[in-house]
């Protein structure tokens, strides 16, 4: 299927691994100009240099930037000042006992998880509002839903991003812009493999027996039972990143593999 994606310019944040990356890949092969971002160079032309080798398309360009800092968001709104698609994807998680997360840790989420989105939509948005034409899509999670017990602050950031979503969405009644919010599940990426592995050897089982583990015991809802792949969560971003997804607006779409036991 042609997503009719040639030309457009996409900026992808946290793109040189996981589902940022395989989002990033897939945009290049449907032809879009593409943007990413990493924290080093290093891990922006390796990005780069592994999607030129397995997709090709569009051209491929990179900015460094730490989305916890406002002076790098502010150089990269500079070096970039005008795109068709936006996705926020770059977020940072990990887990930790409420007692123990400190307001300067909850701030830190807020911060790179919703705010990042926000600061670059902000200018961003009323462009593609100006042009009447564009894409804003923020990359949440299951756990906006499903508020995990061991990383509260996490869950939260995802919720907020559902709701700045929809509110963005809110503003662009009768034109051709669009903002809507993906909330992947459990998903193989590049942490999630490494975190598996250290389980499995700790427990002197295999990955995929550890993998079985998972979601018999930590995510028994699921109905694929298993991880999904990042190329699998980067396929619905691309549908909602082309033109054909236009009547999709405000929405949150769910690609967790059915662990979110709701019938909407």
């Amino acid at each position: 299927m042609d997503l009719q994606l040639t030309g457009k310019t996409a900026l992808v944040t946290g793109s040189t691994a996981g589902i940022g990356f395989a989002i990033a890949k897939l945009l290049a092969k449907e032809g879009a100009n593409v943007v990413l971002t990493g924290r080093s160079q290093e891990r922006i032309d390796e990005a780069i240099g592994k999607i030129q080798a397995e997709a090709g398309g569009g051209t491929l360009t990179g900015v460094v930037v730490d989305f916890g800092k406002v002076d790098m968001i502010d150089q990269l709104l500079k070096q970039v000042p005008d795109v068709d698609i936006l996705v926020n994807n770059v977020g940072i998680f990990g887990p930790k006992d409420f007692e123990h997360i400190t307001d300067e840790e909850w701030l830190r989420f807020f911060d790179v998880n919703v705010l990042s989105g926000v600061r670059l939509s902000r200018v961003y948005f009323p462009k593609m509002l100006a042009k009447d034409w564009g894409r804003i899509l923020f990359i949440s999670s299951e756990s906006a839903l499903q508020i995990p017990q061991e990383m509260i602050h996490y869950g939260t950031t995802k919720t907020a991003q559902l709701a700045v979503a929809r509110g963005l969405a809110e503003l662009t009644k009768g034109t051709n812009v669009t903002v809507n919010s993906v909330l992947p599940g459990p998903t193989k990426s590049e942490g999630v493999g490494t975190f598996v592995k250290e389980l499995a050897d700790k427990q002197g089982i295999s990955e995929d027996e550890m993998e079985d583990q998972f979601f018999r015991e930590m995510r028994p809802t699921s109905l694929i039972h298993r991880f999904a792949t990042t190329d699998e969560v980067a396929q619905m971003v691309a549908f909602l990143c082309s033109p054909l997804s236009s009547a999709t607006n405000g929405a949150a779409i769910r690609v967790d593999g059915g662990v979110v036991k709701a019938a909407v």
